[in-house]
């Protein structure tokens, strides 16, 4: 399916020429894109995040062992395999390729660690998140609150505008 020169027009106009990425195969431009809604730099956050805790998968073991509750053997297998997720589905907004499913899964992650804060935080459990390593050890729990429902409100932010732009297209 070819784009009209008037969507291309439009997608230059709105990102600017710098962050105008043709994706071509075969010598014909497919879909241009920009580039993780022309704020990339945004979204290193979680490509920081991930390589932290892929780097000293066991110090996250045991940050995610901190929180009671989960078992040592599946906090373990989860310490090797979210970081990971993390930098794919941060590369995924960047790059814009399977940014929806990036976005989701970013989305329901960053739900998942507010809800799980909050229930250690009842539970009467003083601990750090693990989220960013070392670099977040002396943040309190409000300090870490509110950077998890800011990133959350971005992620939601991004949903709504990718589902008003495909629909538009």
């Amino acid at each position: 399916m070819q784009q009209s020169d008037s969507t291309i027009e439009r997608w230059v106009l709105d990102v600017g020429p710098s962050a105008f990425v043709p994706l071509v195969r075969n010598g014909l431009a497919l879909a241009p894109y920009p580039l993780a809604h022309r704020r990339p730099h945004r979204w290193i956050i979680f490509i920081y995040a991930g390589v932290i805790k892929a780097v000293d998968p066991l110090r996250f073991a045991i940050d995610i062992d901190n929180y009671k509750m989960l078992p040592w053997a599946i906090g373990v297998r989860l310490a090797f395999y979210l970081p990971w997720l993390e930098l794919v589905c941060g590369f995924a907004l960047i790059l814009r390729f399977f940014y929806r499913g990036g976005l989701f899964i970013l989305t329901a992650l960053t739900v998942i660690f507010i809800a799980s804060g909050i229930i250690a935080k009842v539970r009467g459990l003083d601990i750090t998140c693990g989220c960013f390593g070392h670099a977040s050890k002396n943040w309190n729990f409000t300090t870490h609150l509110g950077l998890d429902f800011a990133i959350l409100i971005a992620l939601v932010a991004l949903w709504v505008s990718s589902r008003a732009q495909q629909r538009e297209l």
